[in-house]
Formats: C-alpha cells, structure tokens, sequence
C-alpha cells in the first residue's frame, strides 16, 4: 500500500515542484506541504476528512479553514484537486516526494543512518564527509539505533538502501543457502 500510495504521489509532487520552481517559491511550497501533512496525520482531522458522511467538499473546506492564509492560491488548488481525486491522504507522500526533488534541486541529500549502537557527531560528521566525496552532494544525516541489526550499519536514501549491516549479510547468507 505504500509503494501505491508513492506512485499516487509522484505526479502531484512533481507538478507542485515545477510550479515551485518556475515561482521561486520552492521554500514556501515546502513549508505548505508540510503543514498540510501535519494536519492530514491529525487522528481527528483524517477521520473526519476519509468519513463518507461528510463528503468531499465538508474535508475540503476543514483543511483549507485550518490552513487559513498560510496556503497560497496555488497551494490550495493543489489541495482542491487532491480532494476532488479523493487523495487528501497522500499528502505525507507528496510532501515528501517534493523535499527529496528540493534536495536534488540544491545538490544535496538526506540520509538516515540506522546502527546497532549509538553513533556520536564525530563519527556522523567523518561518515558525511566520505559520503559527500563519494556522491558529489552535499550530505544531512539523521542517524537512529537499531538494536535489531546486531552489528553494522544500514544507510537510507530515498529508494536506495545500502545494508552493511550483521543482520542484512546473515539474511542474505540465509537466502544463498536456501534456508
């Protein structure tokens, strides 16, 4: 369901993300998607705007009062067209989907670090540092513990996922032996 939600998405991230650009707004776009997203997650406001009840028009006209001035015209087009298409809910995907088109617009990108232990600042900055020489981007990390992995570390970003990781290699040890 998250990979169709993804899809879903993509179209509306990338129109977004051209009207931000041909706009210089790209900044503001973000913000606007990452509102919306903040409200959609809200356990009230998605029951009441995924209620069939309500209707379409009743979910659309709750976000656009709790947005209130911070949507612009476009913004709310965008949530106009979501709501008529009955995709409110992949507003998370698409906020998403636009800050990953932002990164590679400034040449950067985000990563997500997961270790079996805690990592300090020393350590994120050094890993930074030899993943920007290897990806030619500027690099932000966001890291986490995983008791899970064992050993080892497993590194996100976006689509691509590189798992260094103990319990990665016994998994695919596993799949080589047929176990």
């Amino acid at each position: 369901m998250a990979g169709e939600k993804k899809t879903i998405a993509r179209p509306y991230a990338a129109a977004a993300f051209a009207v931000a650009t041909s706009s210089g707004t790209i900044a503001q776009w973000s913000e606007m998607l990452s509102l919306m997203t903040e409200i959609v997650g809200d356990a009230r406001i998605a029951a009441m705007i995924t209620n069939p009840n309500l209707g379409k028009q009743m979910g659309l006209e709750l976000l656009l009062d709790i947005s209130g001035e911070h949507l612009s015209n476009e913004g709310r087009n965008l949530v106009r067209l979501l709501a008529e298409n009955g995709r409110l809910s992949v507003l998370p995907e698409i906020a998403s989907l636009f800050d990953t088109l932002k990164s590679e617009h400034e040449g950067s990108i985000d990563l997500r670090i997961l270790t079996a232990y805690a990592i300090d600042s020393e350590q994120q900055e050094k890993l930074a540092a030899a993943l920007k020489s290897k990806l030619g981007k500027d690099v932000r990390i966001s890291s986490e513990q995983d008791l899970s992995l064992l050993g080892g570390v497993k590194i996100r970003a976006g689509d691509l996922v590189i798992d260094g990781s103990i319990k990665g290699k016994i998994a695919r040890l596993a799949t080589e032996f047929g176990i």
